[in-house]
């Protein structure tokens, strides 16, 4: 009988792949811990006082939720007969996308420099392999490793970047799991019972990956790790079908948070770069399009947009300055997770009124308005929606536009091109938000 209770005891436990040495667990929340062991197994976890247990069910898994933790450790962290060591616990954020958020350090602006920088042994990088699956898998492979001029060498710049500042401001361990397939589109990240609810959405027959596949594979198994929010960088895979994207990327979020179901935890994204060669403002652009989709996502709760219109490349879509992405993203993560009363966004469009021959358009987040250079990146049409670009001057914390060649004006654009020449900022030194008045 002894050794029976024994055998159940160990039950050879095996914990989810994510849960091994040198991890960050999410802290001031409860955190869940999971696996497999033999069926009938008890499984007790143990961190710094904090103890659980759970019984293996006839499919072999468990699982049970810890207490939850202050920052700090390094701890050791017991998962039945394995004893995983150097674990820290305080904010752990999950980095998905496309190649924009898998652009590597070594690949970005500065490398030897900021290589050379990279040692921050409380910040963790777990990278999630590419994987495609046909179904939703449970586990993953990989391992936590700290932060060092060896290990970020081809890890996310964004996520980097990113990671540094909030750990830096937060004075806390930051554990980043990076997962992100580059040429993808966002309806590969999202799971059938979800994309099955998206209005409009028609496969494509050429997808560069399969529907669900990188959902499958990279981001359902990661599911309920304690997390305290995304940073997301997706978008140029889906510049075909900019109106699609409206509706996908806001199930895509709502669907993530139900995956976890640790309520509406914060989602940071970037609004893509600046790109391709200018054109005349009457050039229709599916890029502004997909922007003004992304900012749309906005009205989701506990979102937060970070604006790159300034420090894209106009010949190469991989714009190299992923420092200042992360750190556009690490003031969003200040205000919305962190709940600090502080400038997070460009000026936001809010009203624009007409005055005789000229448009009054007044901005939210506008304090210090200033323009970098010559004020440019303004266009004007009347009712027949031709858009000439447009004199402006800023009068406060509005911007008035004008132009000779449309004495009744109608409507108004800011940003709106593939690569526009946009030089309105803030005090804050952040751009503003893209925009158009001429909403069909």
């Amino acid at each position: 009988m002894m050794l029976l209770l024994l055998a159940l005891l160990a039950g050879d436990v095996r914990p989810h792949g994510l849960f091994n040495d040198h991890m960050v667990l999410q802290r001031d929340r409860p955190v869940p811990v999971w696996g497999t062991a033999d069926a009938g197994a008890k499984v007790e976890v143990v961190i710094a006082g904090k103890r659980a247990s759970a019984t293996a069910g006839k499919d072999g898994r468990w699982k049970l939720v810890l207490d939850p933790l202050p920052a700090g450790g390094p701890h050791e962290l017991r998962i039945g007969e394995r004893t995983l060591r150097n674990v820290m616990v305080g904010e752990v954020w999950l980095c998905s996308g496309q190649s924009n958020m898998g652009w590597s350090v070594r690949l970005s602006a500065d490398p030897e420099k900021e290589i050379a920088a990279a040692k921050h042994p409380r910040l963790r990088l777990f990278t999630v392999p590419k994987t495609i699956a046909d179904a939703p898998r449970t586990d993953v492979e990989g391992a936590w490793q700290a932060c060092d001029p060896t290990t970020v060498v081809q890890f996310s710049a964004v996520a980097y970047h990113f990671g540094r500042n909030v750990m830096e401001s937060q004075n806390v361990a930051v554990g980043l799991i990076h997962s992100s397939v580059g040429a993808t589109r966002a309806q590969a990240w999202v799971s059938r019972e979800a994309l099955a609810t998206v209005p409009n959405f028609q496969p494509n027959t050429v997808e560069q990956t399969p529907l669900h596949s990188l959902w499958n594979g990279m981001i359902a198994p990661l599911a309920p790790f304690g997390i305290r929010g995304v940073i997301w960088y997706q978008g140029e895979g889906n510049i075909g079908s900019p109106f699609v994207y409206r509706d996908l990327f806001q199930t895509l979020i709502r669907s993530w948070r139900e995956a976890w179901g640790q309520g509406d935890f914060p989602f940071l994204y970037v609004q893509l770069a600046n790109h391709l060669a200018r054109r005349d403002p009457s050039h229709e652009s599916y890029w502004a399009y997909l922007r003004d989709s992304q900012t749309a996502a906005l009205s989701v709760p506990r979102t937060a947009m970070a604006v790159t219109i300034d420090i894209g490349d106009e010949a190469d879509i991989h714009p190299k300055n992923k420092r200042e992405v992360g750190r556009r993203l690490a003031l969003a993560a200040e205000a919305v997770a962190y709940g600090r009363s502080i400038v997070y966004s460009g000026p936001f469009f809010e009203s624009a009124r007409l005055e005789g021959g000229r448009v009054r358009v007044t901005f939210k987040h506008a304090d210090g308005l200033q323009s970098r250079g010559p004020l440019k990146g303004f266009a004007i049409a009347g009712s027949d929606r031709r858009f000439v670009w447009a004199d402006a001057a800023i009068e406060g914390a509005t911007v008035v536009v004008s132009s000779p060649d449309v004495p009744r004006p109608s409507h108004v654009r800011y940003g709106w091109a593939d690569n526009p020449e946009a030089t309105l900022y803030n005090g804050a030194g952040l751009p503003a938000v893209p925009f158009r008045t001429d909403v069909r």
